[in-house]
């Protein structure tokens, strides 16, 4: 019987994006919730399931894995019936490779850590403008992405949709999506909240960070 254990926080995005993997896979899991507050992810016993001390962490019988993109990857060529939501085709594989780098190093590193990072953590909460562009050109290059195509990476739902989806619904928080100009965008995110488990995955975890963020009363600069 699969034992699985998810360490995280619901507000957090790489979390929703695991969520949002072992609900589609239908993966049983025990959830623990960090105390990122209280510095519980900096704690000896914390230290040796990750040292990077981050969120998430999937246990798997005795064996921990970090960083969301290795997380879902995994769980999808472990535990999956088909390959649907990671191809093993390698051009249909690299699409979706490069729109999980693309949300590591674009969208969560220039548009949520670049803010929040100094917003929770150094009261900084005041924005430069640059990070206000930064999420702008974040939501043109996924507009593109999507022209002639349902999901983020192709025809059909993937990792890569659940990785970029927990992390846009989180920029919205500060910078609403342009119905208009970028309508491929909302349809794309009609398309993801249709899914059975989105709601609970997802959805729930985007609201719990948007408040929290709203809460610092950001504003950027001009």
């Amino acid at each position: 019987m699969v034992k699985l254990t998810l360490y995280g926080v619901n507000p957090s995005p790489p979390v929703r994006a695991v969520k949002l993997t072992l609900a589609a896979l239908q993966l049983p899991y025990e959830f623990v919730n960090v105390n990122i507050s209280g510095q519980e992810q900096l704690s000896p016993e914390y230290l040796k399931k990750n040292p990077e001390h981050t969120v998430p962490t999937l246990e798997d019988d005795g064996h921990f894995i970090w960083d969301s993109h290795a997380i879902i990857a995994y769980l999808v060529s472990k535990y999956a019936d088909s390959d649907a939501l990671y191809p093993r085709d390698l051009l249909q594989r690299a699409v979706v490779d490069q729109r999980l780098h693309f949300e590591t190093g674009v969208v969560f590193a220039n548009g949520i850590k670049a803010i929040t990072k100094p917003l929770f953590f150094n009261g900084l909460n005041r924005i430069p403008k640059e990070r206000y562009d930064a999420i702008v050109e974040i939501y043109d290059f996924v507009e593109t992405f999507l022209a002639g195509h349902d999901y983020i990476a192709g025809d059909q739902l993937t990792i890569a949709d659940f990785s970029l989806i927990s992390s846009i619904t989180s920029l919205v928080a500060f910078v609403e999506i342009d119905r208009v100009k970028y309508s491929r965008i909302i349809e794309w995110v009609r398309r993801l909240e249709k899914l059975p488990y989105y709601e609970e995955a997802n959805a729930k975890g985007a609201r719990e960070l948007e408040t929290i963020l709203k809460s610092t009363n950001f504003t950027f600069a001009t």
